[in-house]
């Protein structure tokens, strides 16, 4: 039986592990991993990071919580976290024996084969097992089979497996008996050589394409004499991409026959933390409940374990039912909005995924081929994708379609407004398409470019909107311009800079490489989909990986000095879902600290984020880890690198620099000992006198060498930044933010702080007076309403856990900015800081230290300390972050804002700050002693009243946030009657954006 679909939850335990039996769930909780840790039998279940489990979840959401449920307690056990996840699995790394830096697996180990399900050909697969281990999205997969054969007679072996494309196989081991053959990486032409030298006799070995979606087969053919055994092992590494909020690991499980030994282990280490795991059912139904997981914090362990009875298709069957692709999805903790930057042995990988960001808009143009090859199915499941795509554009959307066969046919000559009028009328002109006639792909794209050039020469586009066209063909060009250079050099003439090429190539007829090159070229992505009842899904499924834009022009800087060989740090666009990651050398010797800033506009502003590390700060966590890779940074710094060169390759402009690029990517794959398009494996004997080939042969209908990530050109940094060495593509140098912040030394300035206390400045007197207000929580104080600039500065009261003395005390737990004349919102609470103009908002959290500009308004945000606000050259703001224990019975979180007087305000500026802009005479006379010695009493004269005043101390938090600087000050007594005008109350606003009302 599967396991329920509903959630649990483990109470405080002690620090072991206590495993909880429910029909066939084992959960196990360890206190020292830092997070609940469960194994369980999989039912399209996941876990997610609160250790709950979880009902499946799609693709662009997190898993589902279901209800509570608890479970009985059978049995005490020690076993804790680290050994139930870190659990060694016989025949994988540890017990290999070694051999020049490579795994080696001897036939003599096998033990006991009898038992084995043999087919007619009485071959018998004793085991195939498949390991693989993912350290901060680099991939390092084992595949292992151990084959005898029981038959009389010398017969063909075959290992054929699938690798998915853009995947490195860096090494194969074979043993044929007690025989090893052990592979190398050569320049191709010089392993052909030494091939036609010592061909092994009965053997053969190489690298062909496969009609499977984004795989490629890795077959070698063996003549195993009768009674023989032979075992096969093949290793790759790839980086896993996320898309649609995910990461999917996907390893192809076709072992061919029942195997008494089947397993597939995934195990996954990310010092991000793990937000969740899951692994649908892509076997089928048939293996309900046999995928096992187990989830701590930062770490996870999946196990595919099916006995010889369970691979069975029936029960009587003699053939399995492993056929398939076995599926792993997850997704890490993100807490900061600048990325994560993680540095190791010499190497730093920048992964950027920012989340909760409003979409841009885009302008989109569909260009569809509905030639006579798309009759039928394709169209069917064209027509149903488009129409479903349609209905998901946004209102701020603009769009048009395009279809083509020998003639262009356009549904609008122009862009129009994604209105439900116009949407529909899209749809009903999709569904009357009739697939007929030649295929014009140069002429369809031409008109697509006129139309989106047109369109922003006549100003009808946004300026932070993203425009791209969508092209969806089957077949090559037929008609017209059937030279696929020259349509991919016409292309890119005609479209803008700005502009992005989405490809999709349906089926196997059309040429994936040169919609894959002309997509590359154009800031752009292709992939391709199969022309069957999946297609409509497929086409979908792609849509969304480009559907929500979040930012634009991303530019990755970092110090020059202590870092090198960067990978691409330009990016066009950064879609929502997705994560783009940059990687380079780094001077780990002489660095202390690696500081990156991230320059990005978004839908309502221009981002600055910067994010500093430790370099050390990852070697404790991957040197305890015994799984996990320690070269994973190396590794994707080269997959990164050797994907750019093979992309820069195919859009290179002249053959010189095509062979020294060719040069740079084959020094790179012997560097690294992988195959690429211009190396080959060889697989030879202890002897030498057997040798095979892995090859790559070249296709003639694809391209040499394909870039595999989509990569676009560097965009030309021209603009200054911040610092010196950071190119920010979009921020004026007026607003650095060095520039503009208040002077934080100066101790002359307007504050609220603590419960909550005023510090009134008065420059011309050169004194500080003092008050406090005394009001509940909820309640929202004016500060500054300032109807002359249209600035209005308000903060919410929020109480004490308790009351203290028969007192609750109130503190500021929100203040909110607007800016009228500018329509900008700022809110900053203690968890986030929003900046909001009309319909959009763009969110940092106190974790990031960042910077965000709109309409000559500069947020600056230092992490976990203050926000600066600053307008212009005419006003500033500091708001403070104020971080208690989270356990203390009393205190809370709490902000205090600073503004420097010299703010210019207008004269008709008010509230319990503003209305101290017009300075008020200040006499103070009459000082004596007062009830405590350090604290003298005086009066003061002021606004026609006579007060009683005590000279005190009050604190100023920003040089020091926990003690403070001591500040003197005459402080008012009763919440500042006398000194304000009016009442206190009479400063209370309805909402944390209301101007403060005249009396």
């Amino acid at each position: 039986m599967g396991v329920r679909r509903e959630a649990f939850t483990v109470g405080d335990v002690e620090p072991q592990v206590i495993p909880l039996v429910w029909g066939r769930l084992l959960v196990m909780v360890d206190e020292d991993d830092k997070a609940d840790c469960v194994s369980y039998c999989h039912s399209d279940v996941g876990i997610g990071s609160d250790g709950h489990l979880e009902a499946a979840a799609s693709h662009d959401s997190t898993p589902i919580t279901g209800q509570n449920k608890s479970f009985p307690i059978i049995q005490d056990d020690s076993f804790g976290l680290e050994n139930l996840i870190d659990l060694e699995i016989d025949g994988f790394p540890s017990s290999s024996k070694m051999r020049n830096g490579r795994y080696q697996r001897s036939t003599s180990d096998w033990g006991y084969v009898g038992d084995l399900v043999e087919d007619d050909d009485k071959i018998g697969l004793y085991s195939y097992k498949v390991q693989s281990t993912i350290t901060s999205r680099l991939a390092n997969t084992m595949i292992q089979a151990k084959m005898v054969n029981n038959a009389k007679r010398s017969q063909h072996i075959v290992f054929d497996v699938q690798v998915p494309k853009g995947a490195f196989i860096d090494n194969f081991t074979m043993d044929v008996n007690g025989i090893t053959f052990t592979s190398k990486i050569r320049e191709k032409s010089e392993a052909r050589k030494m091939y036609s030298q010592a061909k092994a006799k009965g053997k053969a070995a190489g690298i062909v394409r496969s009609n499977a979606l984004d795989m490629e087969n890795f077959k070698t053919e063996v003549n195993v004499p009768p009674g023989m055994r032979i075992q096969f092992e093949l290793h790759y590494h790839e980086m896993i991409r996320r898309k649609l909020s995910s990461y999917e690991h996907v390893i192809s499980v076709k072992p061919g026959r029942l195997a008494k030994h089947m397993e597939v282990d995934v195990r996954i280490i990310e010092p991000q933390g793990l937000r969740y795991v899951h692994v649908p059912n892509s076997l089928g139904d048939h293996f309900d409940g046999i995928t096992t997981i187990s989830k701590g914090e930062k770490k996870a362990h999946v196990s595919f374990k099916p006995t010889m009875a369970q691979q069975r298709k029936c029960p009587t069957c003699s053939s399995t039912a492993v056929d398939g692709n076995f599926v792993v999805q997850y997704d890490v903790n993100r807490e900061t909005t600048g990325g994560e930057l993680e540095i190791f042995n010499g190497y730093f990988i920048h992964f950027f995924a920012p989340e909760n960001l409003d979409p841009l808009p885009k302008n989109i143009l569909f260009v569809i081929d509905v030639s006579g090859s798309m009759w039928g199915l394709k169209m069917k499941q064209t027509i149903e994708a488009m129409k479903a795509i349609l209905s998901e554009l946004r209102a701020a959307d603009q769009f048009s379609l395009i279809d083509f066969n020998h003639n262009v046919r356009c549904w609008r000559d122009n862009l129009v407004s994604a209105t439900p009028a116009q949407v529909e009328d899209a749809k009903k002109y999709i569904q009357a398409i009739h697939p007929n006639g030649g295929t014009n792909i140069n002429e369809a794209l031409l008109r697509a470019t006129f139309i989106l050039n047109e369109a922003q020469n006549l100003g009808m586009l946004d300026p932070n909107s993203v425009s791209m066209i969508v092209l969806v063909s089957d077949g090559d060009p037929t008609v017209g311009e059937l030279k696929l250079t020259t349509i991919q050099k016409n292309v890119k003439q005609s479209i803008k800079d700005e502009f992005s090429l989405f490809c999709l190539g349906i089926g196997f007829d059309v040429d994936y490489d040169f919609l894959q090159r002309i997509a590359t070229d154009n800031r752009g992505m292709a992939q391709r989909i199969f022309g069957n009842q999946e297609t409509s899904a497929q086409m979908k499924n792609f849509y969304n990986q480009v559907s929500t834009p979040l930012l634009k022009k991303i530019q990755f800087n970092y110090p020059q000095e202590s870092v090198s060989d960067i990978t691409q740090s330009s990016f066009h666009n950064y879609f929502g879902g997705s994560e783009i990651v940059v990687a380079g050398k780094v001077d780990t010797e002489n660095l202390q600290h690696l500081e990156s800033i991230v320059t990005a506009t978004a839908a309502n502003a221009e981002l600055v984020m910067e994010t500093l590390r430790d370099v050390e700060e990852l070697d404790g966590f991957m040197k305890k880890d015994k799984y996990a890779d320690p070269e994973f940074t190396k590794k994707l710094w080269a997959y990164l690198t050797v994907n750019q060169m093979l992309a820069e390759r195919n859009t290179a402009p002249t053959a010189a620099l095509k062979r020294n690029i060719t040069k740079s990517i084959l020094q790179m794959s012997l560097d690294h000992h992988i195959v690429t398009p211009f190396t080959a494996m060889l697989i030879e004997n202890a002897e030498k006198d057997e040798i095979m080939l892995a090859d790559q042969p070249k296709d003639p209908r694809r391209g040499c060498c394909p870039g595999t990530l989509g990569l676009t050109p560097n965009a030309p940094n021209n603009n200054k930044g911040i610092p010196a060495w950071a190119n920010v593509t979009a921020v004026p140098v007026s607003f650095m933010p060095e520039q503009r912040s208040p002077p934080v030394s100066s101790l002359s300035i307007n504050r609220v702080d603590n419960d909550p206390h005023f510090i009134i400045h008065l420059p011309k007197s050169q004194r500080n007076i003092c008050f406090n207000i005394n009001s509940e929580p909820g309640k929202i104080l004016n500060l500054v309403s300032d109807p002359g600039t249209g600035v209005v500065v308000n903060g919410q009261l929020i109480g004490a856990k308790k009351t203290e003395n028969k007192k609750l005390n109130t503190y500021f737990g929100k203040i909110g900015f607007y800016f009228k004349t500018k329509g900008l919102k700022v809110e900053i609470t203690t968890e986030t800081i929003t900046l909001k103009d009309g319909s959009y908002g763009i969110t940092l959290t106190w974790s990031d230290t960042g910077h965000i500009i709109r309409k000559q308004l500069l947020i600056s945000v230092k992490k976990e300390s203050n926000v600066t606000i600053t307008v212009g050259e005419e006003m500033s703001f500091m708001v403070l972050l104020h971080r208690v224990w989270k356990n203390h019975p009393v205190n809370v979180d709490f902000l205090g804002i600073y503004i420097p007087p010299e703010n210019q305000f207008s004269p008709a500026a008010h509230g319990l700050i503003g209305q101290f802009t017009s300075e008020p005479e200040v006499y103070i006379h009459h000082q004596r002693p007062g009830q405590a010695p350090e604290k003298p009493q005086a009066t003061m004269e002021v606004k026609g009243n006579k007060l009683t005043v005590t000279r005190g101390l009050q604190k100023d938090y920003r040089t020091d946030r926990v003690l403070g600087t001591d500040v003197q000050c005459w402080f008012v007594h009763n919440s500042g009657k006398g000194f304000i005008d009016g009442h206190y109350k009479d400063y209370l606003v309805p909402h944390l954006y209301s101007f403060l009302k005249k009396p």
